[in-house]
């Protein structure tokens, strides 16, 4: 697990990261890419992009904070309202002794409008020394190909692909080993490699998260918001959407989740437990 900070006060970020640092995290991750206007207005995530010196601030404190076994890794847009200063961004990351950086490849202002600007993630890739992860704009395995071939990187970030499809991550990996006939649709490969009767445990496990994180009031709307995504993909998930369509009540809901997971278990041998991501 690696957790992830966001803030514009480099000797607060450094003594938060400290004490997740005391937690064995697999790394900590550094936020300059979030869009949403509340997080902006307090002075995180993607308003950042407009101060590197800030940024690099940031990025050396916590690595002066975080054992050194511990990676500090980052995530950035290209920019705030345009990408005027992306390379300064990027170099003030790489400069502070970063591990890694993810470049979501649109500014803040593009939001999540579709193209991503796969060239500049090229651009940072080029100017910088540490790894550069793509992200943006990945819903299929030929987009994970044509991302790496672009860019140029090796590594790829799934955001919103992973939500709609949870099984692409697996169908790109088992591309990449040859596993997807050249007849299979690129959709149909993500789903084949996570069939619905494997995802429903993990509707299962979110909604068991959700009723234990989320008001009892806005519980539902936290399922049929994923389901909503699910069912591009996947007609059960279409035929779950419709059924809790007017349902609300969280006792309904889990009873349902109880029916789906029984009738998933009887569908195949594979244990509802098991891990398939």
């Amino acid at each position: 697990m690696r957790p992830q900070l966001l803030g514009s006060d480099p000797a607060c970020m450094a003594e938060n990261a400290a004490r997740l640092a005391e937690l064995a995290p697999a790394g900590i991750d550094l936020n300059f890419g979030c869009p949403a206007k509340t997080v902006n207005r307090h002075r995180g995530g993607a308003v950042l992009l407009d101060e590197p010196e800030l940024i690099h601030a940031i990025v050396a404190a916590v690595r002066r904070a975080v054992p050194a076994h511990i990676d500090v890794s980052a995530k950035m847009r290209l920019g705030y309202d345009d990408d005027a200063r992306l390379l300064d961004c990027a170099h003030a990351i790489d400069s502070a002794g970063a591990s890694e950086l993810a470049v979501h490849a649109r500014t803040k202002a593009h939001g999540y409008r579709p193209p991503a600007y796969w060239e500049s993630v090229a651009q940072v890739r080029q100017q910088v020394r540490l790894p550069v992860i793509a992200n943006g704009e990945i819903w299929s395995v030929a987009d994970a190909a044509r991302c790496r071939e672009v860019t140029g990187c090796d590594a790829l970030m799934l955001g919103r692909g992973m939500v709609r499809r949870p099984g692409l991550a697996r169908a790109i990996r088992q591309a990449g080993a040859g596993a997807v006939e050249p007849t299979t649709s690129y959709s149909d490969a993500a789903v084949a490699a996570l069939p619905w009767r494997r995802v429903v445990p993990l509707l299962a496990d979110f909604w068991a998260d959700v009723c234990t994180r989320v008001e009892r009031r806005h519980r539902a709307g936290r399922l049929k918001q994923w389901l909503n995504y699910l069912r591009v993909a996947y007609p059960e998930a279409q035929q779950a959407f419709d059924a809790l369509r007017a349902v609300n009540d969280p006792d309904a809901i889990s009873a349902w989740v109880r029916r789906v997971q029984a009738l998933a278990a009887q569908a195949t041998q594979v244990p509802v437990t098991e891990d398939v991501i």
